[in-house]
């Protein structure tokens, strides 16, 4: 039996090992990929470096600022392990990039995506996702945030919580509700605000991360062109599932995974206890090993989903547990992390003693909090249930005091 990947492609495998060899020097830190670093100009210059040789973007259409390759599972998979392996940014992602985008250039307009598809996935525009509102988390068609029509603009008032990173952002993919008279599933469209309109305000919502990811965004009278309507009026939760299904890989990505389990491996070769490194510990290494055993499984299982994406096939149930396991994996991956240093795994960046810039700390608490966010566990389990294995839906509770 070959298992070989053949000569086209251990070709490209050295390609991009050659690449990395030659300007990993240029790349900024691996961890600054997210959206607090879009505005560096490391981070801008590395990312524009990696769309020109088809590193990111890769098979988004040149016409609308990708490299233009034909889709390529292996060559994927390669391009992951190989900066992994190195240990070099993959680059600019985030809400952008990875769920905006794919999102216009299934749904959007040709305008929309030649005006937005480019700068968003060089860094230029940075978006933030307006979903949950106070009344309208887990039961998210039931949002009230309206959108009236106003000659050739929309009116938006309302309220969205829980949005990451609204206060770094340009721009605002959001659902608004544009007919209350229509089935509340029916009644929503998808917009694209941006969030330096009048009548947009933005308050931090301070975690036990100790920053702001989280904000609320107050909607009061802000006008927004035609133009920006996503799909038609009355399309919103279809295209909105489909940004939600990219968010969700995007959570549970087993390259974020697998990134942080080679990182584990060096912090517990180089942490000792009694003059030993930790990773000699049995217990220890016990642990170490059946976090690699899910994280390749998780790898593998991404390859499977691959697969099913070239082929157009719909992967059912595999696309639902990416999210919900991927989330807990990378939880589970920062507490052997905390728990390897010791005492200073509790230490935040900036204490006197801490390691490795306190990232792993920051982890553990930003990893617990993606269990319930983009969709608590608790939910995927239903939806899993429900829509993967065909499972009766939970009962709803009795109405006007039955019991």
């Amino acid at each position: 039996m070959d298992l070989s990947y053949g000569e086209e492609h251990e070709h490209f495998r050295q390609e991009v090992r050659d690449f990395l060899e030659k300007h990993r020097e240029v790349a900024p830190p691996p961890w600054m990929g997210g959206i607090v670093a879009f505005k560096d100009e490391k981070v801008l210059s590395w990312q524009k470096l990696l769309v020109e040789h088809g590193y990111a973007a890769r098979t988004i259409p040149r016409e609308y600022g990708g490299f233009g390759a034909e889709p390529d599972p292996l060559k994927t998979v390669m391009i992951d392990e190989e900066f992994t392996r190195a240990n070099v940014s993959r680059g600019i992602g985030g809400q952008g990039p990875d769920m905006l985008v794919p999102t216009l250039l299934e749904h959007g307009s040709e305008e929309q995506k030649r005006k937005w598809v480019a700068p968003t996935i060089r860094g230029g525009v940075v978006w933030c996702q307006g979903y949950s509102e106070p009344e309208a988390g887990s039961d998210l068609a039931s949002l009230q945030t309206s959108a009236v029509e106003d000659g050739d603009e929309f009116v938006v008032n309302g309220h969205k919580i829980w949005t990451t990173t609204a206060q770094l952002s340009d721009m605002m993919f959001t659902l608004v509700r544009t007919d209350p008279k229509a089935k509340k599933h029916a009644g929503i469209s998808y917009l694209l605000i941006p969030m330096d309109a009048p009548g947009i305000e933005v308050r931090p919502l301070y975690t036990m991360t100790e920053g702001a990811e989280f904000n609320e965004v107050f909607l009061t009278d802000v006008r927004v062109p035609k133009s920006n309507l996503v799909g038609r009026l009355g399309e919103g939760w279809k295209i909105g599932n489909t940004t939600l299904k990219h968010e969700r890989n995007m959570l549970g990505s087993a390259s974020q995974s697998t990134a942080s389990l080679q990182r584990l491996i060096e912090l517990m070769r180089q942490e000792k206890v009694n003059g030993s490194p930790v990773i000699a510990d049995p217990v220890f290494r016990d642990r170490l090993t059946k976090l690699q055993a899910r994280v390749l499984a998780m790898q593998y299982h991404s390859l499977r989903l691959l697969t099913h994406t070239l082929r157009g096939e719909w992967p059912g149930v595999a696309v639902m547990i990416v999210k919900l396991i991927g989330c807990q994996l990378n939880h589970d991956l920062a507490r052997l992390a905390i728990d390897a240093l010791g005492e200073l795994g509790t230490l935040y960046k900036g204490s006197k003693h801490e390691r490795d810039g306190g990232r792993w700390q920051f982890q553990y608490m930003l990893s617990l909090g993606l269990i319930i966010g983009g969709g608590t566990a608790q939910i995927q389990k239903n939806i899993i249930a429900e829509r993967g294995l065909g499972l009766p839906r939970e009962p709803k509770p009795a109405s006007g005091g039955e019991r």
